[in-house]
C-alpha cells in the first residue's frame, strides 16, 4: 500500500510560496470501481492552523487521521497572519481581570457585519472559541496571553489571544510541535486534486505528487481545511471584482479548491463576496504596518496631503478607501508615542529595518521626506489637532478625543490596500458538516476556516479583527471532533 510520506516537524517554519503546483483543476469523480492505495478514517486537506487543530481534535476521539499539505513546508495563511485569536469568557481573560462573554462577542461580530453574518455560525464561533483555546492549553501545552494595550476595530472587550511571541509564525510552529507530539501523520508536497464520491458520500481523494505520481486514499470522513480563493485571480474577478488587480497579501495556495468542489457537489455557498482587506501594507516593501497606529491616534492622508476617511471604521474596508486614492496609495502619519507602540509588533519592526518608516523633526522636513504638499499637510494636521481638542468635529465621523494630539518628531509610511483572504465559502451546520443547497448535510464532508462560510457577512466592512483565525481555530476543532466521533461509530 502507498502511504504519503509523513512530515511532522520542520526544522523551521517559514513563509513560502507554492512549492507544489499542478495545472489540474479541482474536480469530482464517481468512486465506482476505484481501487484505493490505502484508507484512513479521517482525511484532512490543508495543514494550516485549521487543519492541524482539526487533526488534534479528531485524534483526541481515538480516530486515525492523515493531514495532506500541498506545500513542502506547512505555513499557509496562519504564518502570514498576526496570530491573534479573539475569544470570549476565557480563564486567560479572567486572569487579567477582563470581563467578557460569548453573547457580547456575538453582538460585536454582528454589529461589524451589520447583522448580515450567518447567525448560527456567529453563535458557534463566539460560544466555542474560548473552549478550544483552553483545550489547546490543557491538552497540547499552548500558552495564551490576552492583548490589552488597545481595542481592535469593532471589539468592545480585550479578547485577542496570542502565543507569547505574538506572531502567526510562532502560532504555526507551536501547533506543528503539538501535532508532532501527538504523532499526527502529515504528508507534504501532495496536492488533493479530485474527490471520489458515491452520491453524497465522500469515498476518498486522488492525490498528485510533483513528479506526477498519483495516489488514491479512501476515507470515512473528509475535512476541508484548505482556506479560500484569494490566490485564484479568476475567482477573485468573479466574486470580488473590486479587488481584481490589487496586491494579494495572502498565501499562494489559497486557490479555491473547496469552493470548486462545493460547486460541483451542489453544496450551499454563501458570502463569496466577503473578504478581509487591509489598508496598511508598506510599499514597495510589502510589509504589514500595524493598524494600532491608527486606532491610537494616527491618521492616513493621500498624495494630496488630505485625509479621506474615518480610519477607525476598520482596516479591512480601508483597503478600498486607500485603493481609491491617487495612485492607489496613502501615507500613515503618526508621532514618537505611536512609533514606540508600533515597535511592540514584529511586522512593524521589520518595516523599520526595511527602511519603510520615515522620520522627520518638522513638518517641512516631513513634506520633503514624503513629497506631500507642505501647506495642505499643515492644514490637515491643524484640523486633526482641533478634533483632538474637541473644538472641531471630524467630517468623516471619527472621534479623536480619546487620544493625545500628534506632535513632532513625525513618522510616515507609504502604504497601499491589499487583499488578505476571502471570508465566504461552504455553508456548514453546528457540527461543521457541509450543507447541500437544499439544506441537507452531506454525511461525511466537513469544512472549516477559509473553506467554510465565515462570520463577516458579504462585504469587507463586515470583517471584525481576528475573524479569519476565529473560524479556522473554532470550526477546525469542531470539524475534527465530529469527524472523529462519526468514524468511531462506524
Amino acid at each position: 500500500q502507498k502511504v504519503p510520506a509523513p512530515f511532522n516537524r520542520p526544522p523551521a517554519v517559514r513563509v513560502c510560496g507554492m512549492q507544489t503546483r499542478t495545472s489540474l483543476a479541482p474536480s469530482i469523480c464517481d468512486a465506482a470501481g476505484t481501487e484505493f492505495d490505502t484508507h484512513v478514517p479521517v482525511l484532512i486537506v490543508g495543514a494550516g492552523a485549521c487543519g492541524l487543530i482539526a487533526a488534534l481534535a479528531a485524534g483526541s476521539t481515538g480516530a486515525e487521521v492523515l493531514v495532506l499539505e500541498r506545500d513542502g513546508t506547512p505555513s499557509g495563511s496562519t504564518t502570514l497572519s498576526s496570530g491573534f485569536i479573539p475569544a470570549a469568557g476565557t480563564r486567560f481573560q479572567l486572569a487579567q481581570d477582563i470581563q467578557d462573554g460569548p453573547e457580547q462577542f456575538a453582538a460585536d461580530i454582528q454589529a461589524k457585519a451589520k447583522g448580515k453574518a450567518e447567525q448560527p455560525l456567529v453563535e458557534l464561533a463566539s460560544r466555542r472559541c474560548g473552549e478550544v483555546l483552553e483545550w489547546l492549553a490543557d491538552r497540547h501545552g499552548l500558552e495564551w496571553t490576552v492583548l490589552d494595550d488597545f481595542l481592535y476595530p469593532g471589539h468592545t472587550r480585550h479578547r485577542m489571544h496570542a502565543v507569547p511571541e505574538k506572531t502567526g509564525a510562532a502560532l504555526m510552529a507551536r501547533l506543528l510541535t503539538a501535532a508532532g507530539a501527538a504523532d499526527v501523520p502529515l504528508a507534504t508536497n501532495v496536492h488533493a486534486v479530485r474527490l471520489l464520491t458515491d452520491g453524497a458520500v465522500i469515498k476518498g481523494a486522488e492525490l498528485h505528487r510533483p513528479a506526477g505520481e498519483v495516489e488514491r486514499i479512501g476515507c470515512d470522513a473528509l475535512v476541508l481545511a484548505c482556506n479560500g480563493y484569494g490566490g485564484n485571480e479568476g475567482l477573485v474577478r468573479r466574486h470580488i471584482p473590486e479587488m481584481a488587480g490589487a496586491l494579494y497579501f495572502g498565501h499562494d495556495g489559497n486557490q479555491g479548491d473547496a469552493v470548486c468542489w462545493g460547486e460541483a457537489l451542489g453544496a450551499g455557498l454563501q458570502h463569496l463576496s466577503g473578504y478581509q482587506g487591509h489598508g496598511s501594507v508598506a510599499v514597495p516593501h510589502g510589509i504589514l504596518v500595524t493598524w494600532a497606529l491608527m486606532m491610537e491616534g494616527g491618521i492616513q492622508v493621500n498624495q494630496e496631503g488630505r485625509r479621506f476617511s474615518n480610519e477607525h471604521r476598520g482596516y479591512s474596508e480601508q483597503s478600498l478607501e486607500v485603493l481609491a486614492q491617487p495612485g492607489g496609495v496613502a501615507w500613515n502619519l503618526y508621532d514618537e508615542r505611536l512609533h514606540k507602540l508600533g515597535l511592540a509588533f514584529d511586522d512593524y519592526r521589520n518595516a523599520v529595518e526595511a527602511g519603510a518608516v520615515r522620520r522627520a523633526g518638522s513638518l517641512d522636513h516631513l513634506a520633503m521626506q514624503t513629497g506631500l504638499p507642505g501647506d495642505t499637510l499643515r492644514k490637515t494636521l491643524e484640523l486633526t489637532h482641533a478634533c483632538q481638542a474637541g473644538s472641531a468635529a471630524d467630517k468623516f465621523g471619527r472621534d479623536f478625543t480619546g487620544s493625545p494630539p500628534l506632535a513632532p518628531p513625525w513618522y510616515a509610511v507609504k502604504v497601499t490596500g491589499a487583499l488578505f483572504h476571502t471570508q465566504g465559502g461552504l455553508l456548514i451546520d453546528q457540527s461543521a458538516r457541509v450543507l447541500h443547497r437544499d439544506g441537507e448535510a452531506f454525511p461525511n464532508l466537513y469544512a472549516a476556516g477559509g473553506a467554510a462560510c465565515g462570520v463577516s457577512g458579504p462585504s469587507p466592512e463586515g470583517y471584525l479583527s481576528g475573524n479569519g483565525l476565529l473560524t479556522a481555530v473554532t470550526f477546525g476543532a469542531v470539524a475534527g471532533w465530529h469527524a472523529g466521533r462519526s468514524c468511531r461509530r462506524l
